[in-house]
């Protein structure tokens, strides 16, 4: 690029300017609430390298203030409480791959006195500030096996439950209740099977992980019990815990593919023909059991 064959990068400039204040101030914000030092320490290195990016894009694009979404900040805040600072920094990152790309693309557009600057940039963008984020260690993190070993065990065998007894009740009270049931021994034998196998891993907190396993147990195995006590038809009633299962376990699944990054289309899709597989076959073998021994079910 010469002076006689200048490229306008005003929107690119524009772009990065935006992008690079809004990561500054969030991450500045999760600096401010975060209590562990360590934690804190990295998000204001974040903070003051997003800052030194914006301040370059600034001075090529000084016509207007940079465009800040109050309404997306605060719903990173809401995240951050909700879902943690992990889940928050990994969902920040997946928007990277457009800024990386666009990096790539406008460093041999801008002009010789800058280029040098923009692929340090580049490079922070690719490699430092993966490094700083990947140092952020979450103590839920350390549990999230015994999260999803409750979570799904509990959404497979509630389901199922509740699809069994569509062969042998018309009542959503007894469905309901049986599934509570069944769901709290349930939860008692996931918690003491999870707190053994934390102990034979040697964890150190092996009583907090057989916890964490049975409370996430019986709190989805009441969730999914909830539409029982709430209308008098089975059909209604299973439709809408199998609903509600697949909305936790696709919830779940987003969550731990935003903080692993992995793929969740894939998961999802296997989470809910697993759901919808195990309903249909507890669906018939209740109705075989209520065609055997006489037992009014809801089709029957």
């Amino acid at each position: 690029m010469t002076d006689a064959d200048p490229v306008d990068i005003s929107a690119d400039a524009s772009f990065f300017r935006d992008d690079e204040y809004f990561d500054h101030i969030v991450y500045r914000e999760l600096a401010r609430r975060e209590r562990n030092g360590q934690r804190r320490e990295m998000l204001v290195k974040l903070s003051e390298m997003e800052k030194e990016h914006y301040e370059f894009w600034r001075t090529l694009a000084p016509d207007q203030r940079p465009v800040f979404s109050k309404l997306r900040f605060w719903f990173i805040m809401l995240l951050r409480r909700l879902l943690g600072i992990t889940f928050v920094i990994k969902f920040l990152e997946r928007h990277e791959t457009e800024v990386i790309n666009r990096y790539r693309k406008v460093i041999n557009k801008v002009e010789e006195q800058h280029r040098g600057k923009v692929e340090n940039f580049l490079r922070d963008e690719e490699e430092h500030e993966k490094t700083l984020q990947n140092q952020i260690d979450e103590p839920i993190l350390r549990y999230i096996g015994f999260i999803a070993l409750g979570l799904s065990d509990s959404i497979i065998e509630v389901s199922g439950v509740h699809a069994g007894f569509l062969g042998v009740t018309s009542s959503t009270l007894i469905a309901g209740v049986a599934g509570l049931v069944v769901g709290f021994a349930a939860s008692i034998s996931m918690g003491v099977a999870a707190y053994l196998k934390a102990k034979s891993e040697l964890r150190q907190k092996s009583f907090t992980s057989g916890l964490i396993t049975g409370i996430v147990y019986i709190l989805s195995t009441i969730i999914l019990a909830l539409p029982y006590f709430l209308t008098h038809d089975m059909l209604e009633a299973f439709t809408a815990s199998v609903a509600l299962a697949i909305i936790l376990a696709s919830s779940f699944t987003y969550y731990v593919a935003v903080v692993n990054e992995t793929s969740f289309k894939r998961e999802v899709l296997e989470n809910t023909l697993l759901i919808m597989g195990t309903a249909a076959a507890t669906f018939l073998f209740g109705e075989f059991l209520g065609n055997l021994f006489g037992i009014p079910g809801y089709f029957r």
